[in-house]
C-alpha cells in the first residue's frame, strides 16, 4: 500500500507543481521584474552599472518559463512523494481519533504548510532580487532551514504532547494545550534566532510586500493542492483493505 501511495503523493504533487508554477508566473514574476528594474536602476544611479554587468548563464526568459516550471514542479514531486510516506506512517497512530483519508491528508497539509513555510517565512521572509548582501545568501539560507528543522521538531513535540493528553482530557483541551507549546517553542527559537534586515532604505515596501505574499502564496498552492487531490487519491488504497476484510467477514 506505501508504494501505491507513494506514486498517488508524487502524481498529486505534479498537479500542485503545475498549479503553483501558474501562480508564480501571474502573481510573482511581475514582482521579480520589478525588483529587476530596481537593482539595473540602483546600480547605474552609482556609476558601477557597465563595471557591475555580468554575462548572463540563464537569459531571463528562460529563468521566468522552463526554469520556474522546472524548478516548482520537481520541488513539488517531491515533496508529495515525501507527503505520502508521512501519511502512510501517521495512519492509526492517532490515538483515538478517527479519521478518514481526506481529513487526515488535509489536518497533514494544514501542519506542514505551518511548520515548513510559514512560521520560518516570519522570521526569514523571502526576498526579490537587489534584497540582501550577497556575502550573506549562504548564511540567510542556513538559518531559513535551521528554522525549518527546528519548526518541524517542535511540531513534532506537540503532536506527541496532543496524543498523551486526548484520552485524559479531551480533544479541545489538548489541541489548545498541544497549540500552546509549538508557539511557546517557536517563539523563543525565533528570539535566540539572529536578525537579518538588509532591505535598502529606497526600496519600495509595496513591492516587497508582494513579492513576500506572491512567494507565501506559492506555498500555499501546494500545500492546499497536495492536501485536497491526495486525500481523494488515497482513499482507494487505504479503503480497500477495509472493503476487503469487510466482505471476508460477511461472506
Amino acid at each position: 500500500m506505501t508504494g501505491s501511495l507513494l506514486l498517488r503523493g508524487m502524481l498529486a504533487g505534479l498537479l500542485a507543481g503545475i498549479l503553483a508554477f501558474g501562480f508564480a508566473k501571474v502573481f510573482g514574476e511581475p514582482s521579480v521584474d520589478q525588483a529587476i528594474a530596481f537593482e539595473e536602476a540602483h546600480s547605474h544611479d552609482h556609476g558601477d552599472g557597465a563595471a557591475g554587468e555580468e554575462e548572463e548563464l540563464v537569459s531571463r526568459e528562460v529563468q521566468s518559463s522552463i526554469g520556474l516550471f522546472t524548478g516548482v514542479v520537481v520541488y513539488s514531486i517531491s515533496i508529495g512523494g515525501i507527503f505520502a510516506l508521512v501519511f502512510a506512517f501517521s495512519m492509526g497512530r492517532l490515538g483515538s481519533v478517527k479519521v478518514g483519508p481526506r481529513g487526515l491528508a488535509a489536518v497533514l497539509a494544514l501542519l506542514a504548510f505551518i511548520s515548513v513555510a510559514l512560521v520560518p517565512a516570519l522570521k526569514y521572509p523571502a526576498n526579490p532580487p537587489s534584497v540582501g548582501d550577497p556575502e550573506t545568501i549562504r548564511q540567510r539560507t542556513k538559518l531559513f532551514f535551521l528554522m525549518v528543522v527546528v519548526s518541524l521538531a517542535a511540531l513534532i513535540v506537540a503532536i506527541n504532547l496532543f496524543r498523551k493528553l486526548l484520552d485524559r482530557l479531551g480533544g479541545w483541551t489538548a489541541i489548545v494545550m498541544a497549540t500552546a507549546l509549538y508557539v511557546v517553542i517557536m517563539a523563543i527559537v525565533g528570539r535566540l534566532f539572529p536578525v537579518i534586515n538588509e532591505v535598502p532604505q529606497d526600496f519600495s515596501a509595496s513591492l516587497l510586500w508582494n513579492f513576500r505574499i506572491a512567494s507565501l502564496g506559492i506555498h500555499v498552492a501546494v500545500w492546499t493542492t497536495l492536501g485536497l487531490v491526495f486525500g481523494w487519491l488515497a482513499q482507494g488504497p487505504v479503503l480497500a483493505p477495509r472493503n476487503r476484510h469487510n466482505a471476508r467477514f460477511q461472506s
